[in-house]
């Protein structure tokens, strides 16, 4: 069985990071999917590509994958720079505030 353990990304629709300090451990299809003359829907016999495996950490998951001989490769994550500047669009709605807030 062969797996990938992978911190996920943020959603494209919003900025923010929820469910992104989690580690996932997700194996790859054993087989490729078929797709239904009639209906058109894709389905497969593996089971295996369903499973997905939250961890704390890297290292629990790597720990995992090795005690259930399961060959993992680990893809680190590409972690975004904090572009907060000072005096942004939020100090428009600080409480400590000079001057009058006009539009």
């Amino acid at each position: 069985m062969r797996a990938r353990i992978y911190q996920p990304a943020r959603t494209a629709m919003s900025s923010g990071t929820a469910k992104t300090h989690h580690w996932l451990l997700e194996f790859a299809p054993a087989e490729a999917r078929e797709v239904d003359p009639l209906m058109g829907w894709t389905s497969s016999s593996d089971t295996q590509a369903q499973v997905r495996l939250t961890f704390d950490t890297k290292e629990a998951a790597v720990e995992y994958a090795q005690e259930h001989g399961i060959e993992a490769v680990v893809q680190e994550p590409h972690k975004r720079k904090p572009n907060i500047r000072p005096g942004g669009y939020g100090e428009n709605f600080a409480t400590g505030r000079r001057g009058a807030w006009t539009h």
